[in-house]
């Protein structure tokens, strides 16, 4: 099943929707799923597994039973979450998506501790064939990206300067130079590893730094900076520090929802989940506005969350 049938295109977070729209009309999306059975799964989730010898299933119980014996885990997913203002079955709901779709398994928390600090001893640099990010994103194309006289949030900097990537430099020539078909995230900010992904809550070091400001405003942490690759990878890897980027991704989300498609997807894991999966929660939130559909529905990740709803409440 088609992305279109999903939430919405890929697209940039919107700033402007942010500030300009009014929520007080949402209307309270209903419980569960819309699709009676699940959306297709993607191929390359599958091909995954299959590399595991595992199974959708196995995967969905090795991470549940993971949550359900590291109580530390699950005392810092309901502190964060509180601090956000949101559900903690949010937060749980993209863990288990992510470790049963879009990695092998999650084996213990204490793993990805490790990791931090393995990733935290690397001299890293987020930079595409000698150029830093910092200095590409000085070319005129981007200029509109960075607003004269106006304070612009971290998300709608980096996701500005991904949509003229995505656009105008991606598989293009420009002056010259033939750039990689590959995303702004893949291109830049993974200079040594494999996947596009990393941490608990698997998410991308673009990410990351798209919900900058949105983490420091509500934790007190200070913002990161770009060209200290080791520092976002630390946030992206450390799960003292990553909870509070996927609280903000997921936060974004249901402001997205309610400010601009007048929907409130809080009480709705599934397509937080989903949206947690997909990304660009604005411009799906635009795109379902201009659909006429009555609801907003989940894809194949969000649905696993909205039908063992009951499994994942559990935990908490």
């Amino acid at each position: 099943m088609a992305l279109a049938l999903l939430l919405g295109i890929e697209g940039p977070a919107s700033l402007g929707f942010a500030e300009s729209a009014n929520a007080a009309s949402a209307r309270e999306v209903p419980e569960g799923n819309r699709y009676r059975s699940q959306p297709r799964i993607p191929s390359a989730s599958a091909r995954r597994t299959a590399a595991s010898n595992s199974t959708y299933d196995a995967k969905f119980k090795k991470v549940v039973s993971v949550l359900k014996r590291d109580r530390r885990l699950l005392g810092s997913i309901k502190r964060v979450s509180k601090r956000y203002k949101i559900d903690p079955i949010h937060m749980i709901g993209a863990i288990v998506g992510e470790h049963t779709y879009n990695y092998d398994s999650l084996d213990s928390a204490q793993s990805y501790y490790v990791k931090a600090l393995t990733y935290a001893g690397i001299d890293l640099s987020f930079e595409h064939d000698g150029e830093h990010v910092e200095e590409f994103v000085k070319r005129e194309q981007f200029d509109r990206c960075r607003k004269k006289g106006k304070s612009t949030s971290s998300d709608s900097l980096w996701s500005c300067y991904e949509r003229i990537w995505n656009g105008q430099f991606k598989g293009h020539r420009v002056d010259g130079v033939r750039y990689p078909k590959t995303n702004f995230n893949e291109t830049f900010f993974q200079p040594l590893f494999a996947g596009q992904s990393f941490g608990l809550g698997q998410l991308s070091p673009l990410t990351v730094l798209k919900m900058s400001d949105r983490v420091a405003r509500q934790s007190g942490k200070r913002r990161l900076d770009v060209t200290d690759a080791a520092d976002v990878y630390r946030a992206t890897m450390d799960p003292n520090l990553s909870l509070h980027y996927m609280a903000a991704v997921i936060q974004d989300a249901i402001e997205a929802y309610k400010k601009v498609a007048k929907v409130d997807i809080s009480t709705n894991p599934g397509l937080t989940a989903t949206l947690y999966n997909l990304g660009s929660p604005w411009s799906r939130a635009a795109k379902f506005r201009r659909s006429g559909r009555q609801w907003p529905r989940e894809n194949y990740y969000g649905w696993l969350v909205n039908d063992r709803l009951d499994e994942l409440e559990a935990l908490l």
